[in-house]
């Protein structure tokens, strides 16, 4: 696929790179950034060769939010035809990478703030430089929190850390960020992306039908009480029996070497 204002690539080790390609507007997010991100998380989700996403954004910062200055209309196409295109909300994006069946990390280099705090909320795991600052701006505006910051952000950070930053629209720095639980990670801005690359392959070299499942129950079981939620994960215990992956898992167990999953 082309893009031109994300790039897109799965390398090697099925470990796809998406980067929002605006350095030049410090990757503000207009509306045919939104279309592109949505159809490659759609072909990431189709193929198989992907094992885990990687996004970052180009240049000297994640994102400034969205580009107030964008005219209105999109050049690139969104993933859904007919009437489902028309009614379909442009700010569901970040729920696209929310609900991916992929695991996803997100190396934020630089300023991420409105929509693009969103999207970097949406991903499973955030690294962040230690020049990264965060903001839900929002209010900044007068406007409330969009793209589903209001329901991403308090997932992350609990519900008073989630207000305040909401109330305020301040910057929070990487150091905080860790503190509050919105990243797991602060690394220099010379080692970021090495420290969120050695991540991804490590996900993506592992047993990818077990991963994909396993995010698929977490992310489930916020909507769970625990007994069905254990109901659940035996159904899918069982299912994974099927799989090549448990049965090179329980042989390089018995021959104590490391496994060599092939996510099937």
């Amino acid at each position: 696929m082309q893009f031109e204002e994300i790039l897109w690539e799965v390398d090697d080790d099925g470990v796809a790179h998406l980067t929002l390609n605006r350095p030049e507007k410090l990757n503000a997010i207009s509306l045919d950034t939104l279309a592109e991100v949505e159809q490659a998380i759609t072909s990431a989700n189709d193929d198989d060769n992907v094992r885990c996403i990687l996004i970052t954004g180009a240049g000297r910062g994640f994102s400034s939010g969205t580009d107030l200055t964008a005219r209105g209309g999109t050049r690139a196409e969104r993933p859904f035809p007919g009437r489902a295109g028309i009614t379909r909300s442009t700010m569901l994006w970040p729920a696209y990478l929310y609900n991916s069946n992929k695991p996803s990390v997100c190396a934020v280099n630089g300023v991420c703030v409105g929509a693009g705090f969103s999207f970097a909320l949406a991903a499973d795991i955030r690294i962040a430089s230690t020049e990264a600052r965060f903001s839900a701006i929002f209010v900044k505006r007068a406007i409330v929190p969009d793209s589903g910051a209001s329901w991403l952000l308090p997932r992350r950070v609990g519900m008073e850390h989630a207000l305040r930053m909401m109330y305020t629209g301040r910057m929070v720095g990487a150091e905080e960020a860790k503190e509050i639980g919105l990243v797991s990670e602060v690394a220099p801005p010379e080692e970021l992306m090495e420290r969120a690359g050695a991540l991804a392959r490590e996900i993506a070299r592992g047993p990818s039908v077990a991963v994909e499942v396993s995010k698929k129950l977490v992310r489930e079981s916020l909507h769970r009480g625990i007994e069905e939620q254990t109901e659940l994960e035996n159904f899918y215990q069982g299912f994974m029996q099927q799989t090549e992956d448990v049965k090179e898992g329980r042989l390089a167990f018995v021959e104590k070497r490391e496994p060599n999953f092939q996510g099937r």
